[in-house]
């Protein structure tokens, strides 16, 4: 089945893809990499904070709501470490690379789009945005109002995963990472993203 693309990916980036060798994996380009003029910043309410974060790591997981799932997240990716619902902010000036996270409901895609546009107008501190990840809310296809919701939110980040439901983590079960393809690719892309100097540039959006 053929994946939807993201509205703002440049049909150059796809055939670019297309054009690789076969059996050959590479994460999805960044179309969108750097804030843009004239995007309005969102009301302060519905911003996230910034966060002063000690240490170091290879990639932040932000996520836009309690219950997005960021630490899940961190749990599947070396060297990852949550910033609790904060743009982080690393004490050494480096420029910290990010992964937005958020459930596939209409609060959780809500606050991914207050943050993408936060990010956006230039309103957040200087980070490297590596995309927005969407972790399924319930089992099973989500309805089509949510499904085009997605898209639309998917649309104005670099990247977008969209990934299914995990019965085993309702249970309080290991973070192994589950055998569904999506997230095999998904920790294979941002492996890659978060060591890459700079970024790669091939596009591919990934989609159940």
């Amino acid at each position: 089945m053929q994946q939807p693309l993201n509205p703002w990916i440049t049909r150059d980036a796809v055939d670019s893809a297309d054009e690789e060798a076969p059996g050959t994996h590479l994460p999805p380009t960044a179309v969108i990499t750097a804030p843009l003029k004239g995007m309005v910043e969102p009301d302060a309410a519905d911003r996230l904070g910034p966060r002063t974060m000690p240490g170091s790591a290879a990639l932040w997981i932000t996520g836009t709501h309690g219950g997005a799932g960021e630490s899940r997240i961190a749990e599947l990716l070396p060297g990852a470490r949550v910033t609790d619902h904060c743009w982080p902010v690393l004490p050494d000036g480096s420029t910290p690379r990010v992964l937005l996270v958020c459930r596939a409901d209409m609060r959780g895609l809500t606050t991914a789009r207050n943050a993408l546009t936060q990010w956006a107008s230039g309103a957040a501190p200087t980070l490297d945005l590596l995309g927005l990840a969407v972790l399924a809310d319930a089992p099973g296809k989500p309805p089509k109002p949510l499904r085009d919701f997605t898209a639309i939110v998917g649309g104005g980040a670099p990247r977008l995963w969209t990934l299914p439901w995990v019965d085993a983590w309702r249970h309080g079960d290991s973070p192994t990472p589950p055998p569904a393809r999506e997230y095999q690719r998904f920790i294979t892309d941002l492996a890659v993203l978060a060591t890459d100097t700079p970024p790669r540039t091939i596009n591919r959006k990934v989609s159940p």
